[in-house]
């Protein structure tokens, strides 16, 4: 009996059974991993820059993204940009290299994100530590803090409280030094960073010049007009 008599297709696909299965397991991030290739890819610190629009809401998005796919994420910092409307987040991920590919591809797909690109090894980092010691032995925090290129922001019979800025192996270390006298609080602003001379911090970001900047300039070329 033919195939048209069975009331099957001439054309004939292999069954359920013969169809080909995906091997290894799915991670974290959904990707299926080769199971001839599972052992566990080296993560690495990331810096990413995501350049998104002003409004109310926008860090909840991109945390509970991260939140959602277990992103590792060692820092969030955020600010206004020269740009009216526009923020900058500067996010540190501590990932494989595919992970850190889903961290751009996930923030990317949010509405209030207008671009998001990786940051390369020479870019410009610094964040801000504050520290509050113990005051017992003043003079020995004075020249830690001097050590360190901080400040003392404030001092008494009690406590004394500093603030060192540089990047993030200079702020590990300054918090190792400060050990010693017992350190009673710390607060770190995360790491933020810049793309080092010309080159856009964000993909495709166009960065303006500040008010003022605009104003010297205009100023400059009327001064250059009216000497004419």
């Amino acid at each position: 009996m033919s195939d048209s008599e069975n009331g099957t297709s001439g054309l004939r696909g292999p069954t359920p059974e013969e169809r080909p299965k995906p091997e290894g397991r799915r991670n974290r991030h959904g990707e299926r991993v080769d199971s001839a290739t599972d052992a566990e890819q080296d993560t690495r610190t990331a810096e990413v820059s995501v350049l998104v629009e002003h409004e109310p809401g926008v860090l909840a998005k991109v945390s509970g993204l991260f939140s959602r796919r277990q992103f590792n994420i060692e820092s969030l910092t955020v600010g206004p940009t020269t740009v009216d409307g526009h923020a900058r987040i500067t996010l540190v991920v501590e990932e494989t290299d595919a992970g850190i590919e889903q961290v751009k591809k996930q923030v990317e797909k949010l509405v209030p994100v207008i671009a998001a690109g990786e940051l390369g090894d020479d870019a410009v980092c610094a964040e801000l530590v504050l520290l509050k010691v113990r005051g017992e032995e003043p003079d020995k925090v004075h020249a830690i803090t001097q050590m360190y290129e901080g400040q003392t922001l404030d001092a008494g019979p009690r406590t004394i409280t500093v603030q060192i800025t540089g990047d993030q192996q200079k702020i590990d270390d300054a918090v190792d030094a400060f050990r010693q006298f017992g350190i009673i609080e710390i607060a770190r602003t995360g790491q933020t960073a810049l793309a080092r001379g010309d080159t856009p911090t964000t993909p495709g970001e166009s960065p303006a010049a500040s008010a003022e900047s605009t104003a010297n300039t205009e100023q400059t070329a009327e001064n250059t007009d009216n000497d004419d």
